[in-house]
């Protein structure tokens, strides 16, 4: 079952970012799971699961992002599981 989240956005927000409608929503789903594993709120196979992604596709897709993988908290977790 899936939930739905409804934001509403003014059209230029989309237009300044050069993105379609469904490629803006796309990409404000994909960055609030980035966010989220960045604050330490979920897992990279969480969000990666939420993508439809591998969780190797989601960890080289954080780059893309600026966000590094082994952030401080989870180091040693990540560690642990490499």
């Amino acid at each position: 079952m899936s939930n739905v989240i409804s934001i509403e956005y003014p059209a230029f927000l989309a237009n300044t970012m050069r993105l379609n409608n469904r490629d803006f929503e796309k990409e404000i789903k994909i960055s609030a799971l980035v966010k989220l594993f960045e604050l330490g709120k979920i897992s990279s196979g969480t969000a990666a699961k939420a993508l439809g992604l591998s969780r190797v596709d989601f960890l080289e897709l954080l780059s893309d992002y600026k966000v590094s993988f082994l952030l401080q908290d989870n180091l040693a977790q990540e560690v642990e599981n490499a």
